[in-house]
């Protein structure tokens, strides 16, 4: 059964370019990942600075298998930085 993983980040427009640039090497590494089935950004209307990141795995396991990638860990740390929080994750079943 396959998984949505829902991933909400608060940016400040001031950190916009830094972010979108860390988000794309997040998105060509995570696009070889075996599990991997899509993704996509969005950025919410009504509540400026907050976008939502939405990416489908094949299996939980394969997320977590993810999750632990030392590149992606290195990256989601720069993220986590640059905002000056953590980054909000959340698991669904589809």
């Amino acid at each position: 059964m396959s998984v949505k993983i829902f991933i909400k980040r608060k940016v400040s427009d001031n950190n916009v370019i830094e972010l979108t640039i860390l988000l794309k090497k997040l998105r060509s590494l995570t696009i070889s990942r075996p599990g991997y089935i899509s993704g996509e950004t969005l950025k919410r209307i009504d509540k400026q600075g907050e976008c939502m990141v939405i990416s489908t795995w094949r299996s939980v396991d394969d997320w977590y298998d993810w999750v632990k990638n030392e590149q992606r860990v290195a990256i989601q740390q720069e993220i986590d930085n640059l905002l000056g929080q953590e980054t909000e994750y959340a698991i669904y079943e589809s």
